[in-house]
Parts: C-alpha cells; structure tokens; sequence
C-alpha cells in the first residue's frame, strides 16, 4: 500500500505550522529480526550515541537497557516489546525493541500495528533466518515501510552481498546497499558511504563516538564502484523522477537521498546498511538512515475509523482534531494499568477525559468515560512524565482502568472505533 501524498517536512507551508513541523519530525520505529541478530545490542548503541545513556550495557552480561526484565537479564533474551524516545539529527526517534522469538510473536504483532516504519536486523554469516521471514511478512501486512541492517559484520564468514541477494529471493524484498562493507570478517574496519563517496571508519577509544569521514582511496573507490552503480541503477527502476536526472548525467547526493526516500516510502527499495554493533561500528550512518528514509506520522495512511451506524472515515492526522488514539498493550504495574497508546490525531492532556471504545469477550460495543490521570514517556522501565501527549506520539496513559489492547480513545466530537488489534492466547500462563 503506497503512502499518502503528504507535504515533505522542508516545504515552506509545514515549516509555517509548528504543530505540523513537530508532527513531521517524529520517527515511529520497531527493531524487528531474528533470534540472536542484535536486535537488543543494536537498540543499546542507539541510545548511546544519541545521549539518551550515558553507559552501554550488554544482553550477555544482562545489563541491557531495553531487556529489564528479569526473566530477560537471565536468559539473554528479549520477551516483552519495550519503548523508548530519543533524539538524532533534529528529529525524534520512538522505539520499540521487539522479541525475536516467535513464542513472543504477538509482541511483535501489536507493535508494528502502531509503527510508521521499521530497522529489520540480519546477521552477516546466518542472513535471512526463520523468524526473520516471520517478521517480515507481519510488517508486509501493516504496510510499514523498512530499512535493513546487515549486523555481525566483523564475525568470520560474514558475506554482506549474500545477505542482500537472500533478502530479494526469500523476502522479494528489493534490498540496495546503501553503505557497503571495508573488508568482511577479522579484516572489516569500516563501511563505505556510497552516496557521499567517503569511508567512514568509528573510534575505538570511545566507543565508536568519534566518527571520521574521507575521500575514497583509488583501491577504495574500485571497491565502491560496483555498489554504488547497481545503487542509482536500481534508483532509477524505482522512481520515475530519478530516472530522468540519471539520464542527464550524474545526479547530486539531495537527488540520491531525495529519491531513496521516495522509493522507500512507495516501499519500492529497502535501504540497506551495514556495520558490527557489538564493536560500535555502523550505527550512526543507520541512524542518519532512520531520519532521512523512514516515514514520519504524515508520510503514511491515516487509519480508518468506523462508526457505530457501519459508516468509516478516515483518522487524519490533525493536531486540531478531537481524538484519536490506539491502545495497543496493557501492562500492570504496582497495581497501576499503564494503556501503551499511539496518539492518530489531536492531543491528550492530564485531567482529560476520553471515551474507551471497544468490544466485549461476546463482541458487542463497550462505552467507558476515563479521566486521564497520567501520561508517561517510556524509556524501558523509566518514566518521564508529560503534561501532554500529541499526533503521532506514543505514550503510556494511566487511569484507563477499563482499556483493553485495541481500544480506542476517543474525544468529544469523535465516534469513531479504530480496527482493533488480534489478541493471541498465551501458549503457557503463570
């Protein structure tokens, strides 16, 4: 399902509306990937180099930061989504940690139903792995558009252009090397910047915080060559626009960016980077991606809502508007139901009361008046407290005491009920 035909957020009319512009400079994303892929490790660099921590823990030695739980600190594993917001390059990141386990796939399931866009994870040496394809085709349903991070880059056996080839053949996803490996294995030392032409190589002595960018060497710009041809190549298959500068000559890196950005969210490409998360290499070119290629909340379809007489609309995504949002998880804690909720249209402040729609076990339509008492910002199991939450955010709401996950909050002057989310059984409960 291609994107709507939104305004870019540097056009002059969205940078005349603050709510406009702070709604286009909203990242929604989830982790997704295989078992053992680095899903977590990946998350943990993140967060560090956009200074939401100041010290990266590790998954092996249980210390971090999105894998809280106990049952996830002993085993090594992720089991429970967890959000969290941080900041790069001008633009807010939310992020959703996701299980890689299938046992947990409903996790996955309910996240991606909330999300504009996702990082699919894939190791070097396993490439497209079981769950991977799993999670894949969950996202596919959703219509969110992705890009691919190709992890592990530094472990023996890695082989970065046959991970691109297993993702067209048993993804049919149409993946291009954005970024392209500086040697594989032991001898991996940085990635190759194809759309600048520069080598960007990561500090060991501090944790790959300091990053240095050059010209490619001529040995450099051989190796690059190949990449960065079937890049604009493939480019100018996907969009219309930018076949017509190819053709011209040779485009500039607004024009490359521009139109990957274009075909990313027709999902048309899936922009591939690569790097060693474990050895702090890579993540910052991927986070530049996150910015510069994943859709904001504008970028995508508004929802559909449907009224108690049948008739749907469609949920724009007003600042304005009365309110819309999606509970999509519920968790207790401390006696406390905390309502995970991502915010479609208008806004939400403490003391607001929203209107719980939903169904019974029996499926008939269920009404509840809440106050809102409290709205969190999540950052694993921290919180921040807000006075407000807008379009397009994701926050925790407290005082809901009759949500389910797939109720929708609504405001006066809003009748309207979003598709629900499938709740799966537990396979085993405790």
């Amino acid at each position: 399902m291609p994107p709507a035909d939104h305004t870019r957020p540097d056009t002059p009319t969205t940078a005349s509306n603050p709510a406009i512009r702070a709604i286009c400079a909203i990242r929604n994303l989830g982790i997704i990937a295989h078992i053992d892929a680095g899903k977590t490790t990946l998350s943990e660099r993140m967060l560090f180099y956009s200074r939401k921590i100041h010290r990266m823990g590790e998954v092996h030695d249980g210390s971090a930061t999105m894998d809280y739980m106990p049952e996830e600190q002993e085993r090594g594993i992720t089991i429970a989504s967890a959000c969290t917001t941080c900041h790069w390059g001008g633009v807010t990141l939310n992020i959703i940690d996701t299980p890689g386990h299938v046992d947990f796939t409903i996790e996955v399931e309910r996240s991606l139903r909330v999300l504009d866009g996702a990082v699919g994870v894939f190791c070097a040496v396993g490439g497209v792995e079981p769950q991977s394809e799993t999670v894949w085709r969950q996202s596919e349903q959703f219509g969110v558009p992705k890009i691919a991070f190709i992890n592990k880059m530094d472990r023996p056996g890695a082989d970065f252009a046959a991970v691109l080839e297993a993702m067209r053949a048993r993804l049919k996803a149409n993946a291009v090397a954005v970024t392209a490996p500086l040697g594989q294995g032991d001898a991996f030392t940085g990635v190759l910047d194809l759309i600048t032409g520069e080598t960007v190589t990561f500090s060991d002595a501090d944790q790959g915080s300091t990053v240095t960018r050059a010209p490619w060497s001529p040995e450099e710009a051989t190796m690059a060559a190949p990449w960065r041809e079937t890049l604009l190549e493939r480019l100018a298959e996907a969009d219309d626009a930018f076949l017509a500068l190819w053709l011209e000559g040779a485009p500039g890196e607004a024009d490359i960016r521009a139109a990957l950005r274009r075909a990313t969210l027709a999902r048309a490409l899936v922009p591939a980077f690569c790097g060693s998360a474990l050895r702090n290499m890579g993540v910052q070119p991927l986070l530049d991606g996150v910015r510069d290629y994943l859709p904001s909340p504008l970028d995508v379809p508004p929802p559909t809502g449907t009224a108690p007489d049948g008739e749907t609309t469609r949920i724009e995504p007003d600042p304005d508007a009365p309110v819309a949002a999606l509970v999509f998880k519920v968790l207790v804690e401390n006696g406390r139901k905390l309502a995970f909720s991502r915010v479609y249209a208008g806004s939400i402040r403490e003391g607001d009361v929203v209107r719980v729609l939903g169904a019974d076990s029996e499926g008939k339509a269920r009404e509840q008046a809440e106050r809102v008492g409290r709205i969190f910002r999540l950052h694993a199991d921290r919180r921040e407290q807000l006075e407000s939450v807008g379009t397009g955010d994701i926050a925790a709401l407290v005082g809901l005491r009759s949500a389910h996950t797939g109720d929708t909050c609504c405001g006066r002057g809003r009748d309207a009920r979003l598709e629900s989310i499938a709740v799966q059984p537990p396979v085993i409960t405790l």
